[in-house]
């Protein structure tokens, strides 16, 4: 029978990241300030959920259990599939799966559908908002630069400029997305490799045997969580790729991903994500 992690030291962990991310969205601390509260937090729990699988492996327990979480996405402007594609690449990084309901081309919200373990889903949970919010914030920012660029050139109309601001928007979104997906399995192969003491003061300290158990409990995390997917979801149509691709803004958001403050001591590939039908 599957288990839970310590649910004692889970919610403290999560309360901490909470109050962390409530001091990011604070309205009036600068974006830098942001970033770094958003940076603690991430790496809090990813080493958490690292410690929980060296946990399981020196108490002798089973796997913990294979869920769901459902994350709105919104469809403003028009970006819900780019929204859709950067969250689904984030939820990869952490040994999840994704499919999608309603990712129509229209500006409405949609659902990203996860499933992972327990331990991986608070992780997005409490994460996925918080870097969501960064992510719109760099994207108008920086899309609203490259307007003004043009702008100023007097060679572009109206209409011309909200169709270029629309392409590097979508493609700043995805890349950025692309971006910090990498960085959190960076910093997770890193954590393996190299485990220390959890910052909890749970006990869990990071011996070679416990590292390699870990390793090899979250590579089994992988296995299962594709198992379940394909239970749930065993007719799934594939999406339709994105035909907007805009170099500048591409370029862009994956510079700006891989350097966001994300508390992983570097300078977040694709996710996998499918299309439900309404009645899924």
């Amino acid at each position: 029978m599957p288990t839970e992690p310590n649910s004692e030291a889970r919610r403290k962990m999560v309360e901490r990241v909470r109050g962390l991310l409530r001091m990011a969205e604070d309205p009036s601390v600068t974006d830098a300030e942001s970033q770094a509260f958003t940076a603690k937090a991430a790496e809090l729990m990813t080493r958490h959920a690292i410690a929980e699988a060296e946990a399981r492996v020196q108490r002798g327990e089973a796997a913990e259990s294979v869920s769901r979480l459902d994350f709105p996405v919104s469809g403003v402007g028009g970006h819900g599939k780019a929204r859709v594609k950067a969250l689904a690449a984030i939820a990869s990084a952490y040994g999840c799966q994704s499919a999608v309901r309603g990712n129509t081309s229209a500006n409405t919200e949609r659902t990203l559908i996860i499933v992972g373990t327990v331990t991986a889903l608070d992780s997005l949970r409490v994460l996925l908002p918080s870097i969501s919010m960064q992510m719109e914030v760099s994207a108008r920012h920086s899309a609203r630069e490259h307007v003004a660029g043009l702008r100023a050139l007097r060679n572009y109309d109206r209409s011309a400029l909200a169709t270029e601001r629309n392409r590097f928007y979508r493609s700043f979104v995805r890349a950025y997305g692309a971006a910090v997906a990498e960085r959190i399995r960076e910093f997770r192969a890193r954590l393996q490799e190299n485990p220390t003491v959890s910052e909890e003061g749970d006990g869990v300290t990071g011996g070679t045997t416990a590292s390699r158990g870990a390793e090899l409990v979250l590579r089994a995390d992988v296995d299962r969580v594709h198992e379940e997917f394909e239970r749930r979801f065993p007719r799934l149509r594939p999406t339709r790729p994105e035909r907007t691709h805009h170099r500048a803004g591409h370029r862009a958001g994956y510079l700006r991903g891989r350097n966001a403050q994300l508390g992983m001591e570097t300078a977040v590939g694709g996710g996998r994500v499918a299309s439900l039908s309404e009645g899924d």
